[in-house]
């Protein structure tokens, strides 16, 4: 008796065509959201950004390591453009970046619903805040300097962390995680029908939600309030 033969199937490649041009084109947007962000009035050095709306909704369609590239190759494309920060300031964007898109797609990976995407985005949110009044407190006494040139005490931005860094980051958190919830679907459903995105993966239906929509933008409300707040508009 003969033995069948067995032809193996080659694995499908993590990232095929579509996938890193739908990653690069993300990260152009996310490189284009930022050079814009120029224009909105900046808390000292810090601006305020919705970059992270871009590297989400490649993370929330293509995982967290999508996440990751985007936003580490636009920081990077930031630093060597229009930023003034050099590699400190590469290091810190990228690092706010990783930490809430990555943690938000990771956590919406496993459940793919709108409960999922909020509590990712919350979760994401409160990583990086913490991550981030840490790495200030580490790195900005290295390139940040005061009104005489010269570099801050870790004592001074110690005590900048509450009052400026903590409430910057969730400002500009929040913000990027109600547009994010405004825009996730209505972007990747025009991925989708150029071919770009795979099917949808998520348990719920396409019905329209009033609700959900309400509460994102009374969320991006309320943090952009509290970003034109900080920044001395209103």
């Amino acid at each position: 008796m003969s033995t069948p033969t067995v032809t193996a199937t080659p694995a499908r490649p993590k990232m095929d065509t579509k996938t890193i041009t739908s990653i690069a084109m993300l990260t152009g947007v996310s490189v284009i959201i930022a050079w814009m962000s120029k224009l909105m009035p900046p808390v000292m050095f810090l601006d305020f950004d919705f970059k992270h709306v871009a590297v989400c909704v490649g993370g929330f369609t293509f995982g967290p390591m999508a996440a990751a590239i985007i936003g580490i190759i636009s920081s990077f494309i930031e630093m060597i453009t229009f930023s003034h920060t050099g590699p400190w300031g590469f290091l810190m964007n990228a690092l706010a970046t990783c930490s809430f898109c990555c943690t938000a797609s990771w956590v919406y990976k496993r459940n793919h619903t709108k409960k999922g995407a909020v509590i990712g985005l919350s979760l994401g949110l409160v990583f990086m805040v913490v991550v981030m009044l840490l790495w200030n407190y580490l790195i900005t006494p290295l390139y940040m300097t005061g009104a005489s040139g010269e570099l801050v005490s870790r004592a001074t931005v110690a005590a900048m962390l509450p009052t400026l860094f903590l409430p910057f980051n969730l400002a500009k958190g929040g913000m990027n995680m109600a547009a994010t919830l405004l825009l996730y679907k209505p972007v990747v459903t025009a991925l989708r029908a150029s071919g770009l995105v795979p099917p949808s993966q998520s348990t719920e239906g396409k019905k329209f939600n009033l609700g959900f929509l309400l509460f994102s933008l009374a969320l991006l409300a309320t943090f952009v309030t509290f970003a034109l707040v900080l920044a001395g508009v209103i």
